[in-house]
């Protein structure tokens, strides 16, 4: 196996007997380049500073010293993942003598690269490598393009692949699926799914196929292919999630509960999976089962090097809807004594604070507190729109009016946050704060028409293209504003007109004409714009039938 002296392997295992025996194993086959890392910790920081071709994880980590509290591997794969520390092409093979069925399949339903029961013999585990680097050497200029950014190239030269090398034509098509999910292309790779299902009825094909179905919003579709799904393969766990997530979307808070207490009890490692069990309990009322799975996913992140502070806060509202003052504050003095100081966990330290003030009564400290977080969030990076937007209401609870319209203001011109103006308003609505919330629209009617007068100052400077795009970016904040809508469609139809037909561009003025129809059928710009759309087609001799 000398082809395989250039490669590079982490072997990740806290004790030092069985690091000694997979490095005799490995020189065996010429690999010499070799690092250690005793626990989860010790990993990460090695894939931070340089890559690996090959990563040999122990299951059972402990935290490094023997002891069995730390971070197993199970959770060490996720957070590489998660946190895209190791390239899809990278060799992840996890190696157990745990028998325990629950963290097994736990650990497999993350797809490792291969996963190797002990004690295995030198030959089982040379074998396993050559198969593993053998079919990563055929991907690997697909995932190079990929890397480049060349998504769509990686998808031509996927499907020229599946030709060429029939022993992977199966692995290929999922590649150029997942692809194409990647870049919202989702009818068409529902369309490569069927077709692999039709050739091979395997379960990840019918969980991609779920995937793209649930994108396209055709929610019972998705639930329908999952029920087959779990009921051929009731262990298949990513099936479990999407499957609750289709309820969610369909309202059925209590059967997505369900869902997830169901997976739960099948595979209880998973620390997302836990995170969002508790975050539907919460919602449904259900302040035990919240409890117990938030408690689970502070007491399993612990020894991450990713841990989110988030998780406290989630914790502490639990235990404050709950009346436990007592458990909340030890939560509030645990993320003191176990979290580094920055501004994402000073924000969640100040909101759990201020939670707990405001149940004890003590309104003065609970608002001082939650104006502290608030002026803490512009410097913190990554915080969920959720906790930001739960943020608003703590604000809202104890009179802090001004800063909850800031702090929604900024979410709602957050491209990242998925929070629209109705968004924003309905928010203060819901609260019962119609006086803010007609403030909200006073000051989205203010930015709309600067959008618009800005297009149209790009409009006339000749720059049909920035004026779309300007429009475009105010409807993804205003997706159903009637003022936006007609300026964007004769936006688009302006350029097309002057620049040329385009059928993406067409398609979207289509949808856009089709939303005001929708939302104002007796809007008096509709049908100047649909008779300007259909005097364009007929310029460029596009065909009004589908």
């Amino acid at each position: 196996m000398a082809e395989y002296s250039d490669l590079s392997v982490l072997i990740v295992d806290p004790n030092p007997g069985m690091r000694g025996n997979l490095h005799n194993m490995l020189s065996q086959a010429s690999i010499t380049k070799i690092d250690y890392a005793v626990s989860s910790g010790t990993a990460i920081r090695q894939l931070t500073k340089k890559p690996f071709d090959i990563i040999l994880c122990e299951y059972d980590l402990g935290n490094g010293s023997g002891e069995a509290n730390g971070q197993d591997g199970q959770q060490l794969l996720e957070d590489l993942r998660h946190h895209k520390l190791i390239t899809p092409w990278t060799i992840f093979i996890m190696l157990t003598s745990e028998g325990e069925y629950g963290k097994v399949i736990g650990a497999a339903e993350l797809m490792p690269t291969d996963y190797v029961l002990k004690p295995f013999t030198v030959d089982a585990l040379l074998q396993r490598l050559q198969r593993a680097v053998d079919r990563r050497n055929s991907f690997l200029p697909i995932y190079q393009l990929v890397e480049m950014g060349n998504v769509r190239k990686a998808i031509s030269e996927a499907r020229l692949a599946e030709e060429k090398a029939p022993r992977y034509a199966v692995d290929f098509a999922r590649l150029r699926a997942e692809l194409l999910f990647s870049i919202d292309e989702l009818a068409e790779a529902e369309t490569v799914y069927l077709w692999i299902l039709m050739t091979r009825p395997v379960p990840w094909a019918h969980l991609g196929l779920a995937r793209c179905r649930f994108g396209l919003q055709k929610y019972l579709e998705a639930q329908e292919t999952l029920s087959e799904l779990l009921e051929q393969n009731p262990r298949y766990m990513a099936a479990y999630d999407l499957l609750a997530r289709c309820h969610e979307a369909l309202g059925q808070q209590e059967a997505a509960k369900k869902i997830l207490e169901d997976a739960v009890a099948i595979s209880p490692h998973m620390v997302r999976r836990l995170r969002h069990l508790g975050d539907v309990a919460f919602e449904t009322g259900d302040v035990g089962m919240a409890e117990k799975a938030f408690k689970q996913v502070v007491a399993k992140a612990k020894y991450s090097e990713f841990r989110d502070p988030e998780d406290h806060v989630k914790l502490v509202k639990t235990l404050v809807k709950k009346g436990d003052a007592h458990q909340a504050s030890g939560v509030i003095r645990d993320m003191e004594r176990s979290l580094r100081s920055g501004p994402n966990v000073d924000v969640c330290r100040a909101i759990a604070a201020g939670l707990l003030q405001e149940m004890t009564g003590n309104l003065t400290a609970a608002a001082t507190e939650l104006t502290n977080a608030v002026n803490a969030v512009a410097g913190s990076r990554g915080l969920s729109t959720g906790l930001k937007v739960g943020l608003v209401h703590s604000c809202l609870a104890v009179k802090l009016d001004q800063q909850a319209s800031d702090l929604m203001l900024n979410l709602m011109n957050d491209t990242e946050s998925g929070v629209s103006m109705d968004d924003a308003v309905q928010v203060f609505e819901k609260a019962g704060r119609h006086d803010l919330a007609q403030g909200m629209g006073e000051q989205i009617k203010i930015q709309v028409d600067e959008l618009i007068a800005h297009a149209s100052e790009q409009r006339s400077h000749g720059d049909l293209r920035a004026a779309v795009d300007t429009l475009s970016a105010g409807l993804r904040k205003a997706p159903g504003n009637m003022a936006l809508l007609p300026a964007a469609a004769a936006a688009i139809l302006k350029q097309l007109d002057d620049l040329g037909w385009e059928a993406p561009l067409a398609e979207h003025c289509q949808f856009l004409l089709e939303r005001m129809r929708r939302l104002d059928p007796a809007h008096p710009s509709l049908e100047t714009l649909t008779a300007q759309y259909h005097y364009t087609q007929r310029k460029y001799g596009i065909s009004a039938v589908a």
